[in-house]
């Protein structure tokens, strides 16, 4: 049986839904950074802000011989505003890799100079009744969807008299939803789940009165959506980084939605295989359900690191997602594993 601490539950999931539930395209994460600041800080922590808006925070652990570090990224996919068309409708430029077709219909905010515009995301040509089979062989891309305003405007000068001008940041609905049978649908989920189970394992082990065996940086990045959020912010001695992030869950894959998946190898090439073996053996003394797998068009943020010349063990773990960069939804088990896990990798 594990001697792990036992996870706080409640804690996990209301925290991941204020973290949804708060907006954070790549770019325009200063609020989110803010409350994940706030929930370490209530936690006992000292957090800092780097200048390029990454938080980070120092754990002392029993020893520091081979100290080690944690990060999730905060950053979410969005867009910002690419043009104003003459209707007084906006084209979009994406932030971060998704498909366009999986964002139409959503609702979505601008957020301007003078405050947030409210709109929806649809084909520019949306009405069967007026295009017939034109809306359903029509391409999605950056030319044929935008935004439509929930405000009056009808013209290009009366969107620029909202505020709106070329640069904004939109976010798209989050949408959260949850059930007694544990799921939770939602956007952004990638990487939000990430940095909810770092600290409900921080929360764990405070209230087991447990520290980390060797000094831990708890890393939140907030560029990670574009390739490099964890370029930088380590201390110069690490040893280890594990990143919390995504597993994902589809055809061909292992990965499912009541497991941690422990990521062996994505686009970038395979993960230090030392540190994946130790990570399985910890899951399976500990009785934690734990899957393993490989994901070809991937990419995280251990990588990022490695690639700015990081010399560190690197793993990456994290809970099943379905539908990554869609409408995603993991469950509650796969949380609860990539916690636990987390916590037997700190303890040991």
């Amino acid at each position: 049986m594990s001697d792990l601490p036992t996870i706080n539950q409640e804690y996990l999931r209301k925290l991941l839904i204020e973290l949804l539930q708060t907006p954070s395209p790549t770019g325009y994460t200063e609020d989110v950074i803010l409350k994940v600041r706030h929930y370490l800080e209530e936690l006992g922590f000292s957090p800092q802000i780097s200048p390029k808006g990454t938080l980070i925070s120092t754990w002392n652990g029993d020893d520091s011989s081979q100290t080690r570090a944690l990060t999730a990224h905060v950053d979410t996919l969005g867009a910002m505003v690419k043009e104003i068309k003459g209707n007084g409708r906006i084209k979009l430029t994406p932030i971060g890799g998704y498909a366009w077709n999986t964002i139409e219909g959503e609702g979505c905010t601008i957020f301007t100079s003078k405050g947030t515009v409210r709109g929806s995301i649809l084909l520019n040509k949306a009405s069967g009744h007026i295009y017939g089979e034109a809306v359903g062989k029509s391409e999605r891309d950056e030319s044929t969807l935008e935004v439509r305003l929930d405000e009056l405007s009808n013209s290009k000068d009366e969107t620029l008299a909202l505020g709106v001008k070329i640069g904004d940041f939109a976010a798209f609905d989050p949408r959260v939803e949850t059930g007694p049978a544990g799921f939770i649908r939602s956007r952004h989920l990638d990487d939000k789940a990430g940095v909810a189970c770092i600290l409900a394992a921080i929360q764990a082990m405070r209230d087991a009165g447990k520290n980390p065996a060797q000094t831990t940086t708890i890393h939140i990045s907030n560029y990670e959506e574009v390739g490099h959020g964890a370029a930088s912010g380590f201390p110069k001695d690490l040893h280890d980084l594990i990143a919390v992030d995504m597993a994902v869950v589809g055809e061909g894959q292992e990965s499912d939605e009541h497991h941690v998946t422990i990521c062996v190898k994505d686009r970038g090439g395979p993960y230090h295989h030392g540190f994946n073996q130790q990570l399985r053996h910890l899951a399976e003394s500990h009785g934690i359900p734990y899957k393993v797998d490989i994901y070809p068009y991937y990419g995280s943020d251990g990588e990022a690191y490695w690639r700015a010349g990081g010399d560190v063990r690197v793993a990456l773990i994290g809970p099943g997602i379905d539908a990554s960069h869609n409408y995603e939804r993991t469950h509650l088990d796969a949380l609860i594993a990539t916690t636990q896990l987390i916590c037997a990798y700190l303890l040991t």
